[in-house]
């Protein structure tokens, strides 16, 4: 049995999803973010793992390509249409805190370039970028 939760996402609303491929997930978390996406009534339209940013990884010191776990399109309270790339990831991975552990600040490290690269993606497309943890993502309702 593997010890996280992966598999396919199986769209309950399948017109939402615009992804080329089946939605994935790595995650239980991911997994709630897509019932999320697939279900709440302000998300236009949705897809998982469909961009590839390139970066430039801390420890090789070359460039390689970064996908982040969701795109989505969505409609705030007052209407307004927005277009956001979110990551799903455990806060300790955020570098927002004191790691415990090298791997974590190790992770943490790798993951800040890759969240530099989307942030100016995102600005050069007009689309917001944002980085979930488990303290958001268990209090979600509308998409702010």
């Amino acid at each position: 049995m593997p010890k996280f939760a992966q598999g396919k996402f199986i769209p309950k609303n399948p017109a939402k999803y615009v992804g080329k491929r089946n939605p994935m997930f790595r995650s239980s978390w991911e997994l709630v973010f897509c019932n999320f996406c697939d279900n709440h009534p302000s998300v236009i339209s949705w897809a998982s793992e469909a961009i590839a940013i390139p970066y430039m990884c801390p420890f090789r010191k070359k460039v390689t390509q970064y996908v982040p776990d969701f795109f989505i399109t969505y409609l705030d309270r007052d209407g307004n249409q927005h277009v956001e790339i979110v990551e799903i990831k455990p806060y300790k991975e955020t570098g927002q805190k004191k790691t415990r552990s090298q791997r974590d600040a190790l992770v943490s490290l790798r993951n800040l370039a890759k969240w530099a690269a989307a942030q100016a993606y995102c600005e050069k497309q007009g689309f917001k970028f944002r980085v979930l943890t488990e303290n958001e993502l268990f209090r979600m309702g509308q998409p702010q």
